[in-house]
């Protein structure tokens, strides 16, 4: 069999072309914060800016030297947690050496309001609670549901098998799985016997960031596979699949690029669009209360 290509630039293209209208009647804004100058978080960011622009998402890019201390950083988030022209904004992952340890710490101070990468413990603690609570959830395990929902890919019911166990990606994608129903394992680097766990998937999401290790003989015949793990090497970008081996066993496979990838920053700019909303009916209904003890 040769595996459908689930094209996440498709999934993307509808996602942004719906926003547009709410992001012109709200007129949100979104700020990138970034310390230092790596090579991948610039391809990101371009990504993300260049999307608000297609779609006419004010934005702003916020490029800090490679040296800066935590109490600049830790400024600078609390001014943008006051700014109510901000509706959202991110701190590009990874940080520098000297901030990176401090990273939980980075997170939290964000407000859980603003905290449109969905990574601050209050917004990831809502989607344990049920699908109904995921407001801003992170957003490449939201991109990942919205790409199998966009290709009616049952959930429920389902084994799913998550190979990566990061805060941002493989454990709240494990919770949103079992909200919507599915048998979910999820695996790691110290995972013995990772072959045979997988090899039970009706869904197999890789996310560890390792290019080419999941093999055909790992997938089980007809699965589907989401390669949400990102490498680079001198050819380019890499998933966590051998992915022209495992597109013959496959039934569905997310290419790298034009997978998750896009999903990812279509996931956020919806969750800009959902920060911005949910801040004017937090005014409004302030207003109102306001109006009725006069």
């Amino acid at each position: 069999m040769t595996a459908r290509i689930l094209s996440g630039t498709e999934v993307a293209t509808a996602i942004l072309e719906t926003l547009k209208k709410k992001v012109k009647q709200l007129d949100p804004k979104l700020v990138v914060v970034q310390a230092g100058d790596n090579a991948a978080s610039n391809s990101y960011i371009k990504q993300k800016l260049k999307s608000c622009e297609a779609i006419g998402m004010r934005h702003e890019h916020i490029q800090l030297a490679e040296e800066t201390g935590l109490p600049e950083l830790m400024m600078l988030i609390e001014n943008l947690n006051r700014e109510p022209d901000v509706s959202g904004f991110i701190i590009q992952l990874p940080l520098p050496k000297q901030l990176e340890k401090h990273t939980p710490q980075i997170l939290r101070a964000i407000t859980p309001t603003k905290d449109v990468d969905g990574f601050g413990a209050y917004n990831l603690g809502k989607t344990f609670l049920s699908k109904e609570f995921e407001d801003l959830p992170p957003a490449t395990p939201a991109g990942v549901i919205e790409l199998l929902h966009y290709y009616k890919v049952p959930i429920e019911g389902q084994h799913a098998v998550v190979v990566g166990r990061s805060n941002i990606v493989g454990k709240p994608l494990a919770i949103m799985l079992l909200n919507r129903g599915a048998t979910v394992t999820v695996c790691h680097s110290k995972t013995a016997g990772l072959s045979l766990i997988t090899k039970q998937a009706d869904i197999l999401f890789c996310a560890v960031g390792k290019p080419g290790m999941i093999t055909a003989d790992m997938v089980k015949p007809g699965a589907v596979v989401i390669d949400i793990g990102v490498s680079r090497d001198e050819e380019g970008l890499k998933g966590d699949t051998d992915f022209i081996s495992v597109s013959e066993v496959a039934s569905a496979i997310t290419p790298t690029p034009g997978g998750v990838g896009p999903m990812t920053v279509a996931s956020l700019l919806r969750n800009v669009v959902r920060a911005k909303q949910r801040q004017v009916e937090m005014i409004n209904k302030t207003r109102n209360l306001d109006e009725s003890m006069l």
